[in-house]
């Protein structure tokens, strides 16, 4: 467990980090309202996550894809959800700047996805 929080941080930060970057240094710049961009960071640092998290966190070689990629991307949706909807209130009910905003909201939706993802996506067989 201790091993899959710190691989789990490092596969998350890595895709906090892309999302944050094409958030903030392309999306927005090039003229992209904050939400609009957020989705498509979102769906680039998807592949970083699924990828990062199936063969380094969860190590579940043995989830077939066609079982662990809709779960995975049923959390990662869900938790983008959160994320989104959070991000919006911070955006409209408060004085923080976008990129701080952002931030937040990522490391507080980080903790219900390691769950989800744990228990759930990279999990083998549903129990029948």
């Amino acid at each position: 467990m201790k091993r899959e929080l710190l691989v789990f941080g490092c596969v998350g930060v890595s895709a906090m980090l892309a999302h944050f970057v094409i958030v903030s240094l392309w999306l927005v710049p090039l003229g992209l309202p904050p939400l609009a961009a957020n989705v498509a960071a979102f769906l680039l640092a998807f592949q970083i996550s699924y990828w990062g998290h199936r063969r380094l966190t969860f190590q579940a070689h043995h989830v077939p894809h066609r079982q662990s990629l809709p779960r995975f991307f049923g959390v990662a949706s869900l938790s983008f959800g959160l994320n989104e909807a959070l991000y919006f209130v911070l955006l409209r009910f408060t004085a923080l700047d976008y990129r701080s905003a952002l931030l937040l909201v990522l490391v507080l939706v980080a903790v219900f996805t390691f769950a989800l993802s744990k228990l759930w996506a990279f999990a083998g067989k549903h129990p029948a």
